[in-house]
């Protein structure tokens, strides 16, 4: 028989968590980094960022609904990096007048 659980987790909570881990990411790289190299590392961020997601939505140990968490999270910390990242190289232009 299959157990039931009185108070799931709710598991976006997960999503949350690494839209966060994305965008604290991009925000020090961008700070941290000169603007030629900064591109480069942005992309590996993304890798991490993309394997993080895997293993925090394994981590909750749900099946229902694994592909759209997994998904959100990473679309959403696409779209949140590439913001940044948009921020800093409009920052970069006009800095250059």
């Amino acid at each position: 028989m299959q157990e039931v659980a009185l108070a799931p987790r709710n598991a976006f909570h997960g999503v949350i968590a690494v839209w966060g881990v994305a965008a604290v990411t991009a925000t020090l790289l961008g700070f941290l980094l000169p603007a030629d190299t900064r591109i480069g590392w942005l992309l590996i961020a993304f890798g991490g960022v993309v394997l993080l997601s895997f293993a925090v939505q394994l981590a909750y140990a749900r099946p229902q609904g694994f592909v759209v968490r997994v998904s959100a999270s990473i679309v959403g910390s696409l779209v949140l990096m590439g913001m940044v990242s948009a921020a800093f190289g409009v920052a970069t232009l006009v800095s250059a007048f």
